[in-house]
């Protein structure tokens, strides 16, 4: 499982059993937090996920800037409510890929606005898969 921490949502993406393809699961509001982790432990169990993964949004040169303190921060929250420990992945530019991908689509901004952070979640998760296939 992959989320994209945001202000407002999160992003939930789930790859197949296999870890070969990520796909876009659902939008969680990001507020009240409590609410939130609550709804990630959920689906954590629902689908019996090994491996959470957490977009790190890094800045443009690598480095770890004030968003990114906010994602470990919301991860170290996840982790005490799932009782595991968290991955990260380099999550930069995901939000732009995601929302050029749905005007490719034709996608209404409208709607592109619900479903932006659940298709970043799946292109963190989707790179996450393919660098550690990489890494053999």
């Amino acid at each position: 499982m992959a989320l994209d921490i945001g202000s407002r949502r999160i992003g939930v993406a789930l790859s197949d059993a296999y870890g070969l393809l990520a796909s876009p699961l659902t939008t969680i509001k990001a507020t009240p937090r409590p609410q939130a982790l609550a709804q990630i432990a959920a689906l954590v169990r629902e689908y019996d996920v090994t491996v959470v993964v957490v977009g790190l949004p890094l800045t443009l040169r690598g480095e770890l800037g004030p968003q990114a303190r906010v994602a470990q921060a919301f991860a170290a929250d996840i982790e005490k409510q799932i009782g595991q420990g968290v991955d990260f992945f380099d999550e930069r530019l995901t939000t732009v890929t995601a929302d050029q991908m749905l005007r490719d689509l034709g996608v209404k901004p409208e709607k592109r606005k619900a479903r932006i952070d659940e298709i970043a979640a799946s292109i963190i998760l989707q790179d996450y898969l393919d660098h550690n296939r990489q890494q053999g």
